[in-house]
């Protein structure tokens, strides 16, 4: 049987594509991370990956990936011959990160007020007006969408961050935001946060506006230091709900 010569050079065309794995393993990753944020898979919660696979219709290679990388992350930990267990929040991990963005943010605002004084930059003051334009609107105009305005809230701190000028200030801000991004959602599943956050964001933006460095990172920390302990306090009652439910 003749065959046409591949020509010189040429990679053999694998039977499945690496970027198709890629793919399918990003999947599962974020499909399993929304069960450990939404507590369909509680801390302590013990499972396999043939489960995983049943459950999403996938192969196993991409559920090994992805919970390699839960893995690095600290959302689940393999037992040995036994599968995969769900681990605790760990508390401690995530108010260290919390104290590192209340420094970043503290400091973003401090810069913005001092580069104002010394040099008034129309990029600073644009992203700030779109801030404005967003969080102070008349209670009316507010949105109740809690998905809608969790995002609102990470732009929020990371527009703060990025326009005081240091991008690599802002990389890390970035890096903390999508670590803490599972519980702090968290925030905005009652109206009453909701709203407390439109009033603070608004006089954050107003002390900045006025260049009142010291304000604006009081309230800053303020804030921040209330969310931290309103997730801390919601997430323990989830899981106890997760809990009490499963054993129902």
């Amino acid at each position: 049987m003749h065959t046409t010569p591949r020509p010189p050079n040429t990679p053999p065309t694998p039977s499945t594509p690496p970027a198709k794995h890629r793919l399918r393993s990003d999947e599962v990753y974020a499909q399993l991370k929304r069960d450990v944020a939404q507590f369909a898979l509680v801390p302590g919660d013990r499972f396999t990956e043939n489960e995983i696979c049943d459950r999403l219709g996938v192969s196993r290679t991409p559920v090994r990936q992805a919970l390699v990388r839960l893995q690095q992350e600290g959302y689940v930990e393999v037992l040995f011959r036994s599968g995969w267990r769900v681990l605790p929040f760990d508390f401690a991990r995530f108010e260290q990160l919390y104290d590192l963005r209340m420094v970043l943010e503290t400091t973003a605002a401090h810069r913005l007020c001092d580069e104002g004084v010394r040099s008034p930059n129309p990029i600073h003051y644009a992203a700030l007006d779109d801030l404005m334009g967003l969080w102070l609107v008349p209670v009316e105009q507010r949105s109740t969408d809690t998905a809608q305005v969790s995002q609102w809230d990470e732009v929020f701190h990371c527009t703060l961050v990025e326009a005081a000028g240091n991008p690599e200030m802002a990389r890390v801000h970035r890096d903390v935001t999508e670590r803490i991004r599972i519980i702090r959602r968290l925030d905005f599943t009652r109206q009453a946060r909701i709203d407390a956050t439109y009033e603070e964001h608004g006089k954050i933006l107003n002390a900045i506006r006025a260049r009142r460095g010291d304000q604006a990172a009081m309230l800053l920390r303020a804030h921040i230091e209330t969310s931290q302990a309103e997730v801390r306090k919601i997430t323990l009652h989830q899981v106890h709900m997760a809990r009490k439910g499963a054993v129902g």
